[in-house]
């Protein structure tokens, strides 16, 4: 029996209210965070600071550099998802159907306690909520359009001249929200590429290409919402996925419906503590191999993680003695190792002595179960085995991989990649410079162009567009018109009206923005 310390008392090791401090909620439980507030401090105070009698403000959101080489473009990805459930959704939950004495309370309270303003402003915000939505059009590209750097993909504008303030306060929520499954989207579509390219070279299965990047990135991600927003934008390259909330995501915003399509897939899959339950004698161990594929799996795909002890113990005494059982099977058994270097692991030392590990994973399953030979005379796995690696891969590593693989005569669907955090999570919002900034205001009548441009930005990277913009395709790339005013109409204009006074206006499918996307890939 555990013997609690006397230093543990029980008002501290209760699991009780505390008699510290007050930990009832504020707001009602229902109620989510105010929009009201989700922004920054200093937007609080832009209403006042703007010219007087400003009664326009137009914005654009624009990826402006890219840190990773070759990378020139950015997939527009999240608008839709954004507008469904925060400018309809979630301001309708969370302020148009709630009490205005309760918004203005809320408000109050916290800019009064925080900012030090005794009597903060509230009548910007009674008369919004009088309004009843929000007086905003945003224009966007369509959402799976590869955007060049420096190509305004959405703006935004006020459609009410005493809601001038509104356009840039929500630049703080927008930019939070769509930075990431646009950027996981784009590097989605970046492995995508690479993907086809080597299939094509080695005479690889094209029809593996959309299972061979798989989403592993779920429990690396910063939230929940998160990981479904970046999980969603790797669906559009792929199709397999252990990113289950991308999933409903995709059915909630983008009218995906796994009833009736492939919106995402996975197969079943052990981990280390199914593995190292049964004990890591070879005895045991190889009978857990055994139950898995004959017992437990006798068909289908399953994945069983190898590495927990001795991975080439199994790739060179397991599986060989498996070896018929496993051709018996219908169905194909996936070995995963997740640890040591990937390329490496998967395919074999630059400098080999012939023993399992120089040879690695891809190389020695040939041995064991062989297969066929390309059109282009690359060997080709038995369809009944395969190799997932799903630990720190990155573009760089895959690209490796593939090359390797290539370099020994291996057909580059040999090997699935999880596709984790070690991507997803490693990037922010300058992973291509998203940028939400305002090009041209109204005051007093007058429309004015405005920009930024700062002299110590040498390589001029953060220099706006001035004016209202356009984008439209020239010689098939898209390109930015500028300088243009409210009364300028471009024919063929590429920014659509998505959003306006409340109403969603061009909604797309998930089947949609992916056959977009991919027809990229005939580029």
């Amino acid at each position: 029996m555990t013997t609690i310390p006397p230093s543990l008392g029980a008002s501290e090791n209760s699991l009780g209210s505390s008699d510290k401090f007050d930990l009832r909620p504020r707001r009602p439980r229902t109620v989510s965070f105010p929009p009201t507030l989700l922004t920054d401090f200093y937007k609080i105070s832009h209403r006042d600071q703007y010219p007087l009698a400003t009664t326009v403000v137009y914005s654009t959101w624009t990826a402006r550099e890219s840190t990773i080489e070759d990378i020139d473009h950015v997939v527009v990805f999240g608008v839709q998802a954004f507008i469904k459930r925060y400018f309809i959704d979630y301001f309708k939950e969370n302020f148009f159907d709630r009490p205005r004495e309760q918004i203005v309370a809320e408000y109050v309270r916290l800019i009064r306690n925080t900012l030090g303003i005794a009597q903060p402003p509230t009548d910007h915000l009674e008369a919004l909520w009088t309004l009843g939505y929000l007086p905003l059009e945003v224009r966007a590209l369509r959402e799976g359009t590869l955007a060049p750097l420096r190509v305004p993909s959405v703006t935004f504008v006020n459609t009410k001249p005493e809601f001038f303030w509104l356009t840039n306060f929500v630049e703080t929520l927008f930019s939070a929200e769509c930075w990431l499954p646009s950027t996981s989207a784009t590097l989605a579509f970046e492995y995508r590429k690479l993907f086809e390219r080597f299939a094509k070279e080695t005479g690889g299965d094209s029809d593996a290409v959309a299972f061979q990047g798989h989403d592993f990135s779920f429990r690396g991600m910063s939230s929940v919402q998160a990981a479904a927003a970046s999980g969603a934008g790797h669906l559009l390259s792929f199709t397999g996925t252990d990113t289950i909330p991308a999933i409903l995501y995709l059915e909630e915003n983008y009218g995906a419906d796994t009833d009736l399509e492939l919106v995402g897939a996975s197969i079943p899959a052990t981990e280390h503590s199914v593995m190292s339950a049964y004990g890591n004698e070879g005895i045991d161990e190889f009978k857990t191999y055994e139950r898995l594929i004959t017992e437990l799996y006798p068909s289908g795909l399953v994945s069983i993680v190898s590495d927990t002890w001795d991975l080439w113990r199994v790739v060179g005494d397991y599986l060989p003695r498996l070896r018929e059982k496993i051709l018996a099977r219908e169905g194909r058994v996936v070995i995963r190792p997740d640890s040591g270097d990937p390329v490496d692991i998967v395919a074999g030392r630059e400098q080999s002595d012939n023993t399992l590990a120089d040879r690695g994973v891809v190389e020695a399953l040939w041995d064991v179960f062989g297969g066929t030979v390309t059109s282009q005379g690359y060997r080709l796995l038995d369809p009944h085995v395969g190799v997932i690696y799903g630990d720190k891969i990155s573009l760089a590593s895959a690209t490796r991989i593939l090359e390797r693989l290539k370099a020994k005569g291996f057909a580059s669907t040999n090997v699935v990649f999880g596709i984790g955090s070690h991507t997803y999570q490693r990037t922010n919002r300058d992973t291509f410079g998203h940028a939400f900034k305002s090009t041209s205001v109204t005051i007093d009548g007058t429309e004015k162009a405005i920009f930024k441009d700062p002299v110590t930005d040498l390589a001029h990277l953060k220099r706006s567009p001035r004016g209202r913009v356009a984008v439209t395709a020239v010689d098939g790339r898209l390109e930015t018109f500028e300088g243009l005013s409210s009364d300028d109409r471009i024919q063929a204009d590429q920014l659509r009206v998505v959003f306006r006074d409340g109403e969603v206006f061009g909604v797309e499918t998930l089947s949609q923005i992916r056959t977009r996307l991919l027809s990229h890939l005939q580029d």
